[in-house]
């Protein structure tokens, strides 16, 4: 058995386009021709093509189509009779606060305000110290009180001083 290739077979020829190919075509010479537009109401049928000579002078626009039912001058739209009236309520819905100042409004004075933060001990204070106490560490059961993220956060309004929102931890 020798080593080499296997004789190479030459390609068939090539048959050539599919008999049908470019049916659908339209015979060069029957497009229209660049840059002109046809008049209003004189456009074609679809699939057929417009002869030459029938396109407006330049700077002839079609007119502007009828204004839609219901609009009146000034771009209001009158509702249709017996058409039912819809009422839209829009919600401000604010980010919630958490332990940073944000800006809500204060649903005492009714001011849009960057609230102001206090720190006060809450129920994750307490628990953190009362481990800290079961656990033997006495000297350590007051830093929870001294450490923010332990503690809850009072937001209050900068415009009238009254508290809007606690942010609990626990």
């Amino acid at each position: 058995m020798e080593k080499g290739y296997p004789p190479q077979e030459s390609a068939p020829p090539y048959p050539g386009p599919p008999l049908d190919y470019g049916q659908g075509m339209p015979q060069p010479g029957t497009y229209p021709q660049p840059g002109t537009y046809p008049q209003p109401g004189t456009y074609p049928q679809p699939g057929t093509y417009p002869q030459p000579g029938t396109y407006p002078q330049p700077g002839m626009y079609p007119q502007p189509a009828p204004s839609p039912a219901g609009y009146q001058p000034g771009g209001v739209f009158a509702p249709a009779p017996g058409a039912p009236v819809t009422t839209v309520t829009n919600i401000v819905v604010t980010p919630r606060l958490q332990d940073v100042p944000g800006q809500t409004v204060c649903p005492h004075c009714h001011q849009a305000v960057i609230t102001r933060t206090q720190h006060t001990p809450g129920l994750l204070t307490w628990a953190i110290c009362g481990g800290l106490v079961f656990f033997g560490c006495f000297l350590c059961c007051c830093i929870p009180f001294c450490v923010d993220s332990c503690q809850d956060v009072e937001h209050h309004c900068s415009s009238c001083g009254r508290v809007i929102y606690v942010y609990k931890r626990m």
